[in-house]
Parts: C-alpha cells; sequence; structure tokens
C-alpha cells in the first residue's frame, strides 16, 4: 500500500505537469481571452504582466507547485475569485449527482447480475446480456440526446436542461442525467457479477455448502456473491472515478454547472489555475478510490478469506 501511494503521488505529479505544458502549448492565454474585441497588444501586455503570464514558465509552474504544497490553489484568472471556490461551488451538482447514480448503481447492477447468473445460457440470461451489450454499446451523448427528445421533447415529462432551476429544489432535474450516468455502468458491473456469480457457483466451497443442505439462497447471497463481489469492486472504483470527474458530456448536455462544465469553462478561457487545481483533484481522486479499490478486493477475495 505504501509502494502504491507513493507511486499515486508522482502520478498526480505527473498530471498536472502534463495539464501545464498542454495549456501552455494552447493558442492564447488568459490575457487574450480577457481582451476580448479590444486586442490592443498593450492593453494585453498590461493584462499578461497583472495576471503574471510574462513570467518565465518554469517560474510559475514552480511558484505553483510551492503554494499548492501548502494548501493554495491560486486565484482564476478568469475572476476574482479564488482556485478552490471555483471548485468547491462546482463539486456540490458533481457529487450530488455521482453519489444518487452510486446509491442506484451498487444494487441495480448487483440484482441483474444475480438474476443473469441463476440460469446460465436460458432465455432471461441470454436476454439481460443482449440488452446490456446493446446499452454498452450506445455513447452517452446519443442517449442523453435520445432521452431529452422522448421524455423531455415530445411526451414532457421532465425538463430537458437544469437551466433555472436547483437541483435540490426541482428532484425532477436528476432524472435523466441520473439515468443517462447509469447505463453504461450497470452494464458493465452486472456482467462482471455474472461471471463472478457463475465462477462462484462451480467452485468447490459452494458444492459443499449444497451437500450441507443449506437453501439456495443462503448460498448464492452469503457464499457466492461476496467472492464474485471482488472484481466487481474494481470496476465500481473506475466508475465512481469516472462519475466524480464530472462526466463532462452528460454535464454539457443538461447544463449542470459541475466540476465537468466548470472544466470546459477553464478551457476555453485558459484560466491555467483553475485547469491545474481540477487536475489535482481528479488525479488525487482516481489514486484514492483505486487504492481503496484494491484493498477491498484483497478483503473480499477467496484466498483472504482462507487465510482468515
Amino acid at each position: 500500500m505504501l509502494r502504491r501511494v507513493l507511486l499515486g503521488v508522482v502520478q498526480v505529479f505527473l498530471v498536472v505537469v502534463g495539464i501545464f505544458l498542454l495549456t501552455e502549448a494552447l493558442p492564447g492565454d488568459a490575457a487574450v481571452t480577457i481582451a476580448g474585441d479590444n486586442p490592443d497588444p498593450a492593453v494585453i501586455a498590461g493584462l499578461r504582466e497583472q495576471l503574471g503570464l510574462d513570467r518565465p514558465m518554469w517560474q510559475r509552474f514552480a511558484d505553483w507547485c510551492l503554494a499548492a504544497a501548502q494548501g493554495d490553489l491560486g486565484t482564476s484568472l478568469a475572476g476574482p475569485r479564488s482556485v478552490a471556490e471555483v471548485i468547491g461551488s462546482a463539486a456540490g451538482p458533481t457529487l450530488l449527482l455521482a453519489c444518487l447514480a452510486l446509491v442506484l448503481l451498487v444494487p441495480l447492477s448487483t440484482g441483474v447480475g444475480v438474476l443473469a447468473a441463476r440460469r446460465e445460457g436460458g432465455r432471461l440470461d441470454r436476454a439481460i446480456t443482449s440488452t446490456t451489450l446493446g446499452l454498452y454499446a450506445a455513447p452517452e451523448f446519443a442517449m442523453a440526446i435520445l432521452l431529452v427528445t422522448v421524455f423531455a421533447v415530445q411526451l414532457g415529462w421532465f425538463p430537458p436542461t437544469a437551466v433555472g432551476g436547483s437541483l435540490l429544489s426541482r428532484p425532477d432535474l436528476l432524472v435523466l442525467p441520473v439515468v443517462v450516468l447509469l447505463l453504461r455502468p450497470i452494464c458493465s458491473l452486472s456482467r462482471l457479477v455474472r461471471a463472478g456469480m457463475i465462477e462462484a457457483q462451480r467452485s468447490p466451497y459452494v458444492q459443499h455448502a449444497r451437500r450441507l443442505g443449506l437453501s439456495p439462497a443462503r448460498i448464492r447471497f452469503a457464499h457466492a456473491l461476496p467472492n464474485a463481489a471482488a472484481p466487481a469492486v474494481q470496476q465500481l472504483a473506475r466508475t465512481a472515478d469516472w462519475l466524480i470527474g464530472g462526466v463532462i458530456v452528460v454535464e454539457a448536455i443538461f447544463v449542470v454547472p459541475g466540476l465537468g462544465t466548470t472544466l470546459l469553462e477553464a478551457v476555453s478561457a485558459r484560466d491555467l489555475p483553475v485547469l491545474q487545481g481540477l487536475a489535482l483533484v481528479f488525479a488525487s481522486t482516481t489514486v484514492l478510490v483505486n487504492l481503496g479499490a484494491d484493498v477491498a478486493a484483497r478483503i473480499l477475495s477467496p484466498t483472504a478469506e482462507a487465510h482468515r
């Protein structure tokens, strides 16, 4: 675990360096964006000096690293707010969508996977497998546009976007984005649970439990499912990381003011401090979530159970 943590620190640092270099390679900078319709070289030069963009690249990056090590992510170039405030205000909608999707994802994907594994190769198994494969093949933006067209525009059951509404006071704003976020993860997780359940049901310990006369439900949920869940836990961690990362396409389509929307705005405004802060958050989240998934998978594995 210590080796993985140290490797994660290096990975986070490399991500931040990559974001810095890629942003520097973009045409223009924040001074050009702020100048807008007044591209006077003198104005742009003054803005660069005011924003500190006239200093050498290595010096700006070194100053940012020193400040970040002390918990200061800097100030947004597009406004007077601090980067921590920008990220904090945008994290609420993204975390709300991500947590709601995860709360629904675990029981739904587990139930679908267990149901498909009850009779391997049966009609229900084939129907579930075909449906999950078809849904997984559809990209998020296509499913989002389809759902908006059918359920928002034609039927009028849900609002098409979150513009002008609060996600907490208007639960109907959450329905379509959460459904889009759930479609592909349910497909991948349920297939992993199905494969793990089928393998577990053929294992010696499940066969021994059958010889002891335990009920099928107890064998399925108390003995087979915990061991089948180990690979699914790691996929769940990747899904959680994907959700917390902002799901840029989904947030853009439904105009949700989350981290994904903030990332797009920071790229268009060449707001390097916000981009670096988001890169730090995303990379750290990825490292921590995957480390937790490895630990959980180790605990749930049959070998760990045998050692205990």
